[in-house]
């Protein structure tokens, strides 16, 4: 009985799994190389990079001379920072609700200008003339340049820094977007509270001589209410603390004179500007009395409990404000809330000039 070759079979099919399995180490130790020549080039080229901050494949490509700008991640998980996002994301989704219009992610959501055009629309009242809808790179950055434009236009005059740009907001730069909406909330006198002093840290990526250079800068996003709120146009009353802080109280006893008169007709009488006035019941009834008529109680708490409820009436008073001829109060209905004097008393001096004269 002859022999079946199955040893030679073997050999064939070792030789075989020997030159795959050759043919893999070889790719393998390929890939090692690169990526040992990837890492290598990295920690070249980024030598002060901070921690847990990558530097995309697409940096390395960058031209000479050019720029990027990187949010640092643990700014990025700062809570202030969330807080920022989250109230601006509230505020855009409430200002475009009749839109449908729905964020979800600043930079997702905001980089090719829809969001930002139907946003300035409808804070400024005026159309701009841009496509409605562009897919093409091309067409969001003409739409962007449209937008900006006309926003840069509006701020500049009230001494914004415009810290955008249509490559920053189109490349997904989540900072210059979130400069750019605490401008336009801050200016158009949102009712929303921003957090005070919030500030970023951002990687800034340059390419000089074929190097990568990197530098850690902090970006300040807010300061404090009253310094953003300065940007505003000047009234009688800013002139007036300025110039006269020495007339402060002879500003706040004339005030109280002038509500008593009014408020006493309901057998109510006010000693404290600031607390007595911050839940907005009174203004209210200031209003109805000062323009002669009944406010209907169902159209605000006459005895408010929380944060909202008092918001909710000083808000409803600023829009009786509204009704009876005047402009929109510069003070925030959440700073009359918080017993914020200045804001307090802008609003009664702003009532004081126009009804002075009233029995």
């Amino acid at each position: 009985m002859s022999a079946t070759p199955q040893p030679a079979k073997m050999k064939k099919d070792e030789s075989f799994l020997g030159k795959l399995g050759g043919t893999l180490v070889r790719k393998k130790k390929s890939k090692e190389v690169s990526d040992l020549h990837e890492e290598g080039k990295n920690a070249i080229n980024a030598p002060m990079l901070p921690s847990g901050t990558e530097i995309h494949p697409e940096d390395t490509l960058m031209e000479e001379n050019a720029e990027r700008i990187m949010l640092d991640p643990t700014s990025r998980e700062n809570l202030k920072f969330k807080d920022l996002l989250k109230v601006l994301i509230d505020w855009i989704n409430s200002e475009l609700e009749e839109d449908r219009i729905i964020v979800k992610d600043l930079e997702e959501d905001c980089y090719d200008g829809q969001v930002l055009q139907k946003l300035f629309e409808k804070l400024s009242g005026r159309k701009l003339n841009v496509a409605e809808v562009t897919q093409s790179e091309i067409g969001q950055k003409q739409k962007l340049q449209t937008v900006l434009e006309s926003v840069n236009e509006m701020l500049r005059p009230h001494g914004w820094t415009i810290e955008w740009s249509v490559d920053s907001i189109h490349s997904k730069n989540l900072v210059a977007i979130v400069y750019l909406l605490v401008a336009l909330a801050m200016h158009f006198q949102a009712p929303i509270r921003l957090p005070e002093h919030v500030s970023a840290q951002v990687v800034v990526v340059k390419k000089r001589e074929g190097v990568l250079q990197t530098a850690l800068v902090t970006k300040e996003l807010t300061s404090t209410t009253e310094m953003m709120m300065g940007r505003f146009e000047r009234d009688a009353f800013d002139t007036l603390l300025d110039h006269a802080p020495d007339k402060l109280n002879v500003v706040k006893t004339s005030l109280i004179t002038f509500v008593n008169k009014h408020l006493n007709k309901l057998n109510l009488e006010v000693t404290e500007l600031e607390s007595q006035f911050a839940d907005g019941v009174y203004l209210i009834l200031l209003m109805g009395l000062l323009e002669d008529y009944f406010v209907p109680l169902f159209n605000f708490f006459l005895t408010p409990e929380s944060f909202e409820q008092k918001v909710h009436n000083v808000a409803f008073a600023f829009e009786l404000m509204q009704d009876g001829g005047l402009k929109k109060p510069k003070a925030r209905p959440e700073d009359v809330v918080n017993l914020n004097l200045k804001s307090t008393l802008r609003v009664l001096y702003n009532l004081f000039t126009n009804y002075k004269n009233s029995e």
